[in-house]
């Protein structure tokens, strides 16, 4: 199951990014110690079958360049606009997530993307997380789900 849901998330990454950014040079890789300066998480809530949440973290100067190729405005920083628009990428992300898993008998929704930190403490049955690397920058995914009871 974690396999599964491993590859339908890089799957969803790399299908969101090249219909939305033109980016189709795109590789993955299991995440060890991602570490930036400066990050944004993103935290989609799950809900259903499967419970808990996905948290996107995107090094800032990733999210710049995103939204730089998404408005073909130039920004310095990562503001308010910069924010939305990638919560808005994770968030078309994790819909295509689970409506592929939907044909796996599996029914689940998102919830509103919000700014969070990633809670270490608290435990998973399916615990995953992936880089992508793009040419304008890589982010990962930090995926922590439950089996419904």
């Amino acid at each position: 199951m974690v396999d599964k849901i491993y590859r339908t998330f890089v799957d969803a990454t790399q299908n969101v990014f090249n219909l939305m950014l033109n980016i189709s040079d795109i590789s993955d890789h299991p995440a060890e110690n991602f570490n930036c300066d400066s990050e944004i998480d993103i935290a989609i809530g799950v809900i259903g079958d499967l419970q808990g949440e996905v948290v996107y973290r995107f090094p800032a100067s990733t999210s710049i360049n995103m939204v730089k190729l998404m408005s073909g405005m130039q920004f310095d920083e990562v503001d308010a606009f910069v924010t939305s628009a990638i919560s808005e990428i994770a968030n078309i992300i994790s819909g295509n997530v689970l409506t592929a898993l939907s044909g796996s008998d599996l029914t689940c929704d998102i919830l509103p993307p919000v700014q969070t930190k990633i809670d270490e403490q608290k435990e998973y049955d399916i615990k995953t997380s992936c880089c992508i690397s793009t040419t304008i920058g890589a982010i990962c995914l930090e995926i922590r789900l439950n089996k419904a009871a």
